[in-house]
């Protein structure tokens, strides 16, 4: 149990966007939609938002995800933008610094670069857009620090410039689900974000590995950790209740390999028709989640804040109507509000 007192409003909240397709509705739709909550959250003073890129999945718009960046920039005025991430197999590390140099120039001072290790899709999926996986996951630290390169002060003797990148400061974050990512993290001098949303059994040993082995860098001199997880919240705990189901939804649908696009909710969790197995992996997933009334959420996000000691807070909530996932973002901001 952590010794120092941490609350909600001592720390940052973000929001992590999947770039969801509702049943019923259009991709064009979803960019719409993550625009406006983009938007909203600017209005309500939130740190940063950032897009995950994935492949060849029917319910996840955001395969483009530094296309989708820029249009989220383009569209607000202070909130940082970012990947959670950029998954660096899938790409040339001089394309990725070229991609955020460029973002960079347009934004100043407003665009992550959040980068993984995972390929965000299936195997096959990732032959095509690689064309050879032989490598790819095992340079990754090779990669990042390529790209590191690729920032640094210009070269002009240098035969490969990322022009733009070169000179640019582009805050750089490395992403986990494993230790893995936080062993490289400390080495590098990296901040830290992990995916406690989805794979949440190594977020407290990752933090610890991050916290005990970081080495302070040019741009970070301590360590810095942020962790997502979901958080439904509406008036009542009976209304987050229904619109979680499409949350629980959509993670059943990954558990049993399906393709769908996000489903409307419904009435209660047995709809699923699903067994025990299921259910039981989909609430091991899931552990991180907290839904329900204001008083409900904020009673859970200050539990799981007491034992991370996380700086930041990132946030995703997996709600089919739009309006409902705003005001889910609305509830959950006045929990961190300063206390003036």
């Amino acid at each position: 149990m952590a010794t120092t007192a941490k609350k909600l409003s001592d720390i940052p909240l973000s929001v992590l966007d999947l770039v969801p397709i509702l049943a019923g509705k259009t991709v064009a739709d979803s960019f719409k939609n993550t625009l406006d909550l983009a938007q909203n959250a600017e209005r309500l003073g939130l740190k940063r938002y950032w897009m995950a890129e994935h492949h060849n999945m029917a319910g996840i718009a955001s395969s483009a995800t530094a296309v989708l960046i820029g249009y989220v920039a383009g569209g607000t005025k202070k909130i940082r933008v970012g990947s959670g991430g950029i998954m660096l197999p899938n790409h040339a590390p001089l394309v990725v610094a070229e991609q955020f140099g460029t973002l960079e120039s347009l934004y100043p001072e407003r665009i992550d670069l959040g980068l993984g290790r995972a390929p965000g899709t299936d195997q096959v999926t990732s032959m095509a857009l690689r064309r050879d996986l032989h490598g790819s996951v095992e340079e990754f630290p090779q990669n990042v620090q390529e790209i590191q390169h690729y920032f640094a002060p210009a070269d002009p003797t240098a035969r490969v410039r990322a022009v733009p990148g070169e000179g640019l400061q582009v805050p750089m974050w490395l992403l986990g689900s494993s230790t893995y990512g936080a062993q490289l993290a400390a080495i590098l001098g990296f901040p830290y974000a992990f995916a406690s949303h989805f794979a949440p059994a190594s977020l407290l040993m990752a933090l610890k590995v991050y916290r005990d082995t970081f080495k302070p860098s040019e741009k970070q001199k301590a360590p810095y950790a942020m962790a997502c997880v979901n958080v439904i919240a509406a008036d009542t705990d009976e209304e987050a209740n229904r619109l979680a189901t499409t949350m629980y939804a959509s993670f059943l649908n990954v558990v049993r390999g399906t393709a769908r696009q996000m489903q409307p909710p419904v009435a209660t969790l047995d709809d699923l028709e699903w067994d025990g197995s299921e259910k039981y992996a989909v609430h091991q997933m899931l552990r991180y989640s907290f839904i329900g009334s204001p008083e409900t959420v904020k009673k859970g996000l200050q539990a799981f804040l007491d034992e991370t000691q996380v700086d930041e807070l990132m946030v995703t909530s997996t709600i089919y109507d739009h309006a409902a996932r705003v005001h889910s973002y609305e509830i959950i901001s006045e929990m961190f509000k300063k206390v003036e």
